[in-house]
């Protein structure tokens, strides 16, 4: 009896009550708009491709006896580069398609995306006559001017691609929620903190700040010149060095606090400030920035995607404000509070959740927008390095040769499709969670 009236407080639905709730009766909402579901869907089959990419488009075959030896070089390429294995010295440099197999597992299509054919060299159709030994060798989507097999490079842009927009938009909503969610339900009079941890966490923001990337600026920039995974390494040692001064300093003010001068609260305009801050940010032309920090660091993928996630959150934060501006004020979070729940437990287990539909719907247009934003820099040549293929670079090799219309039909498709499935998704979420525009 306890547990249901504490339910029937915080507005909670028993278990047989389930497909009532919000998020319930939203996707079913969803699920009526059809050309949404099926662009879901499309975006699923997309994910698979782009996970299954090695096994799918591939000169190395899945698996395959070799001089009385069983390999599996897809797998093994993957601890080679983890540094867990080495190549043995038979295989270091081989030619996977010449070598004369026990027997072999290929993959559906025998060429990785930076393969160059040698007897097919000069834009290959996929109409034209190809000098090949089978139709399994065959370029059905033809080739580049390098010999590149357009459908391999279709197959493994795909994983760009999804890795820019999904990267880049799970960033940019950590940081929308994380300050959209502060402004909106603490607004400039409920936010109140001790002189004491005001005054710790500002003094060690700044030291973190400094010893992350003031200090280790040249292991960052350094990190630059190699592996792409030798800064994502780095830059999480700074984070963690960051986030480790911001925990310790609250820490250190906890015995602080028994001094009345410094246990008193002083209150935090944190709505005002955080909403002056997105004004600066959406000032900022993400464009110009992206190209102004690549020609420091040249083309870098992980560039693109950091710079998108640490762009794009401002539209994430003002809708998490505005909704929990409404939210706040709610019988089921004044329940919260006068059943002793703290404010972190309010956030996170009753304000954020029933605030999320308006955000779904901008992660979705936001996903589409990363990606239109990867493929144009990549078309420009200064999203990801030469050797890189994307749907973009395939794109503008077509400018080249106006005759190898192969090379504008297909990866202009991929981005358009792919842009449109997002918005429509997009779309479907806002007809679903938008109740004036609920059928």
């Amino acid at each position: 009896m306890l547990r249901k009236l504490v339910n029937k407080i915080l507005g909670r639905k028993p278990k047989e009550q389930n497909d009532e709730s919000f998020w319930a009766k939203g996707m079913q909402q969803f699920r009526k708009n059809k050309l949404a579901v099926w662009s879901l869907r499309f975006v699923k089959f997309l994910i698979a491709i782009a996970l299954l990419a090695d096994f799918l488009a591939n000169e190395k075959p899945i698996v395959a006896k070799y001089q009385g030896e069983t390999y599996f070089p897809i797998f093994k390429s993957y601890a080679v580069d983890l540094g867990l294995s080495k190549w043995p010295e038979e295989l270091k440099n081989a030619v996977w398609q010449d070598l004369e197999y026990d027997w072999v597992v290929r993959t559906p299509v025998p060429y990785s995306p930076s393969n160059m054919d040698q007897n097919n060299d000069q834009y290959a159709s996929p109409f034209d006559d190809q000098n090949v030994s089978s139709g399994y060798w065959r370029h059905w989507l033809g080739t580049d001017a390098l010999g590149r097999d357009v459908l391999a490079g279709l197959i493994h842009g795909s994983r760009v691609a999804l890795m820019v927009g999904i990267i880049a938009m799970f960033i940019a909503t950590l940081i929308g929620l994380l300050l959209g969610s502060l402004a909106g339900y603490f607004g400039d009079e409920k936010m109140k903190i001790s002189r004491i941890r005001l005054f710790l966490n500002l003094l060690f923001l700044f030291l973190g700040l400094f010893y992350a990337f003031g200090v280790r600026g040249y292991a960052l920039t350094d990190s630059f010149d190699s592996k792409e995974s030798s800064f994502l390494w780095e830059f999480l040692i700074s984070l963690i060095i960051l986030v480790g001064m911001v925990i310790f300093a609250n820490l250190l003010a906890r015995p602080l606090k028994a001094i009345p001068f410094l246990r008193k609260k002083v209150r935090i305009p944190i709505d005002i400030i955080i909403m002056r801050f997105i004004d600066v940010m959406l000032s900022i032309p993400t464009l110009l920035l992206i190209l102004a920090i690549i020609a420091i660091t040249g083309p870098s993928i992980t560039v693109v995607m950091v710079i998108i996630g640490l762009t794009r959150w401002p539209a994430i934060a003002r809708l998490m404000r505005g909704e929990l501006l409404r939210i706040r004020s709610l019988e089921y979070i004044e329940a919260a509070h006068a059943l002793g729940f703290s404010e972190f437990r309010t956030i996170m287990r009753h304000a954020i959740p029933n605030a999320m539909g308006p955000v779904m719907i901008a992660i979705a247009f936001g996903i589409a927008a990363a990606i239109l934003i990867e493929a144009f820099l990549s078309f420009i040549g200064a999203g990801v390095p030469p050797d890189q293929v994307t749907w973009g670079s395939q794109l503008a090799e077509a400018r080249s040769n106006a005759s190898a219309w192969w090379l504008a039909i297909f990866p202009g498709l991929m981005i358009f499709f792919t842009v449109t499935v997002y918005n429509l998704i997009g779309e479907g979420l806002t007809d679903a969670f938008d109740p004036k525009l609920r059928k």
